[in-house]
Protein backbone atom coordinates (compact mmCIF):
# COMPACT_ATOMS: atom_id res chain seq x y z
CA UNK A 1 0.00 0.00 0.00
CA UNK A 2 1.42 3.34 -1.04
CA UNK A 3 0.01 5.34 1.86
CA UNK A 4 -1.87 8.60 1.84
CA UNK A 5 -0.10 11.84 1.06
CA UNK A 6 0.28 13.60 4.41
CA UNK A 7 -0.72 17.22 4.84
CA UNK A 8 1.40 19.86 6.53
CA UNK A 9 -1.16 19.96 9.37
CA UNK A 10 -0.81 16.19 9.94
CA UNK A 11 2.98 16.48 9.89
CA UNK A 12 2.91 19.36 12.39
CA UNK A 13 0.56 17.47 14.72
CA UNK A 14 2.77 14.39 14.59
CA UNK A 15 5.91 16.43 15.22
CA UNK A 16 4.37 17.97 18.32
CA UNK A 17 3.08 14.61 19.52
CA UNK A 18 6.62 13.19 19.56
CA UNK A 19 8.59 16.34 20.39
CA UNK A 20 8.31 18.77 23.32
CA UNK A 21 11.81 20.29 23.12
CA UNK A 22 11.57 23.85 21.77
CA UNK A 23 14.98 23.78 20.10
CA UNK A 24 14.11 20.54 18.27
CA UNK A 25 10.85 22.08 17.04
CA UNK A 26 12.69 25.21 15.92
CA UNK A 27 15.23 23.02 14.13
CA UNK A 28 12.38 21.17 12.38
CA UNK A 29 10.87 24.50 11.27
CA UNK A 30 14.25 25.71 10.03
CA UNK A 31 14.86 22.55 8.00
CA UNK A 32 11.30 22.70 6.63
CA UNK A 33 11.84 26.29 5.44
CA UNK A 34 15.21 25.47 3.87
CA UNK A 35 13.78 22.41 2.11
CA UNK A 36 10.93 24.52 0.69
CA UNK A 37 13.44 27.16 -0.43
CA UNK A 38 15.63 24.60 -2.19
CA UNK A 39 12.59 22.99 -3.86
CA UNK A 40 11.66 26.41 -5.25
CA UNK A 41 15.13 27.35 -6.51
CA UNK A 42 15.65 23.90 -8.02
CA UNK A 43 12.30 24.11 -9.81
CA UNK A 44 10.81 21.11 -8.03
CA UNK A 45 7.07 20.73 -8.57
CA UNK A 46 6.15 19.52 -5.06
CA UNK A 47 7.43 22.18 -2.66
CA UNK A 48 4.91 21.02 -0.03
CA UNK A 49 6.34 17.49 -0.01
CA UNK A 50 9.90 18.81 0.44
CA UNK A 51 8.72 20.97 3.33
CA UNK A 52 6.82 18.19 5.08
CA UNK A 53 9.82 15.86 4.89
CA UNK A 54 12.00 18.60 6.33
CA UNK A 55 9.49 19.20 9.12
CA UNK A 56 9.37 15.57 10.32
CA UNK A 57 12.98 14.54 9.60
CA UNK A 58 13.88 14.30 13.31
CA UNK A 59 10.48 13.00 14.42
CA UNK A 60 11.92 10.13 16.47
CA UNK A 61 14.97 11.95 17.86
CA UNK A 62 13.65 13.27 21.18
CA UNK A 63 11.88 10.10 22.32
CA UNK A 64 14.13 7.49 20.71
CA UNK A 65 17.64 8.98 20.35
CA UNK A 66 19.22 5.51 20.29
CA UNK A 67 16.91 4.46 17.45
CA UNK A 68 17.07 7.72 15.48
CA UNK A 69 16.17 7.27 11.78
CA UNK A 70 15.04 3.71 12.49
CA UNK A 71 12.08 4.18 14.84
CA UNK A 72 10.69 6.82 12.46
CA UNK A 73 9.95 4.10 9.88
CA UNK A 74 7.68 2.37 12.38
CA UNK A 75 5.95 5.62 13.40
CA UNK A 76 5.30 6.84 9.86
CA UNK A 77 4.21 3.38 8.67
CA UNK A 78 1.65 3.28 11.51
CA UNK A 79 0.33 6.61 10.25
CA UNK A 80 0.12 5.28 6.69
CA UNK A 81 2.76 7.60 5.20
CA UNK A 82 4.05 6.84 1.68
CA UNK A 83 7.29 4.88 1.37
CA UNK A 84 9.04 7.69 -0.51
CA UNK A 85 8.51 10.04 2.46
CA UNK A 86 9.75 7.42 4.93
CA UNK A 87 12.84 6.65 2.83
CA UNK A 88 13.62 10.36 2.48
CA UNK A 89 13.35 10.95 6.24
CA UNK A 90 15.52 7.94 7.04
CA UNK A 91 18.16 8.84 4.47
CA UNK A 92 19.33 11.95 6.34
CA UNK A 93 20.97 9.61 8.84
CA UNK A 94 22.96 7.78 6.15
CA UNK A 95 26.33 6.60 7.42
CA UNK A 96 25.55 7.97 10.89
CA UNK A 97 22.74 5.81 12.25
CA UNK A 98 21.24 4.02 9.21
CA UNK A 99 22.43 2.63 5.88
CA UNK A 100 19.57 4.21 3.90
CA UNK A 101 21.38 6.17 1.21
CA UNK A 102 20.07 9.52 -0.07
CA UNK A 103 19.29 8.86 -3.74
CA UNK A 104 16.75 11.49 -4.80
CA UNK A 105 17.74 15.16 -5.07
CA UNK A 106 15.35 15.95 -2.22
CA UNK A 107 17.09 13.40 0.02
CA UNK A 108 20.52 14.78 -0.81
CA UNK A 109 19.38 18.30 0.05
CA UNK A 110 17.95 17.13 3.39
CA UNK A 111 21.16 15.22 4.15
CA UNK A 112 23.20 18.38 3.49
CA UNK A 113 21.10 21.08 5.11
CA UNK A 114 20.14 19.23 8.30
CA UNK A 115 23.59 19.77 9.84
CA UNK A 116 24.08 23.10 8.08
CA UNK A 117 21.00 24.70 9.66
CA UNK A 118 22.60 23.94 13.04
CA UNK A 119 25.78 25.74 12.03
CA UNK A 120 23.82 28.71 10.65
CA UNK A 121 21.81 28.91 13.90
CA UNK A 122 24.94 28.80 16.05
CA UNK A 123 26.64 31.46 13.90
CA UNK A 124 23.57 33.73 14.00
CA UNK A 125 23.40 33.47 17.80
CA UNK A 126 27.05 34.58 18.04
CA UNK A 127 26.31 37.63 15.86
CA UNK A 128 25.77 40.97 17.65
CA UNK A 129 22.23 41.10 16.23
CA UNK A 130 21.51 37.45 17.21
CA UNK A 131 19.66 37.24 13.92
CA UNK A 132 19.69 35.26 10.69
CA UNK A 133 18.25 38.28 8.85
CA UNK A 134 21.59 40.08 8.48
CA UNK A 135 23.82 37.01 8.52
CA UNK A 136 26.42 36.88 5.76
CA UNK A 137 27.38 33.55 4.15
CA UNK A 138 31.07 34.38 4.70
CA UNK A 139 30.49 34.44 8.50
CA UNK A 140 29.09 30.90 8.35
CA UNK A 141 31.92 29.79 6.04
CA UNK A 142 34.46 31.18 8.52
CA UNK A 143 32.79 29.31 11.42
CA UNK A 144 32.62 26.17 9.24
CA UNK A 145 36.44 26.12 9.21
CA UNK A 146 36.67 26.50 13.00
CA UNK A 147 36.24 22.89 14.09
CA UNK A 148 35.83 23.88 17.75
CA UNK A 149 32.86 26.11 16.97
CA UNK A 150 29.52 24.25 17.12
CA UNK A 151 31.57 21.07 17.42
CA UNK A 152 28.43 18.93 17.27
CA UNK A 153 27.88 19.93 13.64
CA UNK A 154 29.16 17.21 11.34
CA UNK A 155 31.04 19.15 8.69
CA UNK A 156 31.92 15.98 6.75
CA UNK A 157 28.23 15.33 6.17
CA UNK A 158 27.75 18.86 4.83
CA UNK A 159 30.76 18.50 2.51
CA UNK A 160 29.68 15.04 1.34
CA UNK A 161 26.15 16.34 0.72
CA UNK A 162 27.43 19.29 -1.31
CA UNK A 163 29.49 16.86 -3.36
CA UNK A 164 26.47 14.58 -3.94
CA UNK A 165 24.45 17.58 -5.07
CA UNK A 166 27.26 18.86 -7.27
CA UNK A 167 26.84 22.27 -5.67
CA UNK A 168 29.35 24.74 -4.31
CA UNK A 169 29.39 24.87 -0.49
CA UNK A 170 29.24 28.68 -0.50
CA UNK A 171 26.04 28.73 -2.53
CA UNK A 172 24.49 26.01 -0.35
CA UNK A 173 25.29 28.12 2.73
CA UNK A 174 23.82 31.22 1.08
CA UNK A 175 20.59 29.45 0.08
CA UNK A 176 20.27 27.81 3.51
CA UNK A 177 20.46 31.26 5.14
CA UNK A 178 17.82 32.57 2.70
CA UNK A 179 15.52 29.68 3.56
CA UNK A 180 15.94 30.24 7.29
CA UNK A 181 15.30 33.98 6.89
CA UNK A 182 11.74 33.17 5.78
CA UNK A 183 10.98 31.77 9.25
CA UNK A 184 13.35 33.90 11.36
CA UNK A 185 10.65 34.75 13.89
CA UNK A 186 9.36 31.16 14.28
CA UNK A 187 12.86 29.80 14.85
CA UNK A 188 13.89 32.49 17.32
CA UNK A 189 16.46 34.10 15.02
CA UNK A 190 14.80 37.42 14.36
CA UNK A 191 17.26 38.90 16.84
CA UNK A 192 17.21 42.51 17.91
CA UNK A 193 15.41 43.71 14.77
Amino acid sequence: MAGATPTREEAWKLLNEYNRNESLIRHALAVEAVMRHFAEILGEPDVEKWGIIGLVHDLDYERYPEEHCRKVREILTEHNWPEEYIHAVQSHGWGLCVDVEPVEKMEKVLYTVDELTGLVTATALMHPSRSVLDLEPRSVKKKFKQKGFAAGVNREVIEKGAEMLGMDLSSIIEETIKGMQTVAQEIGLEGNH
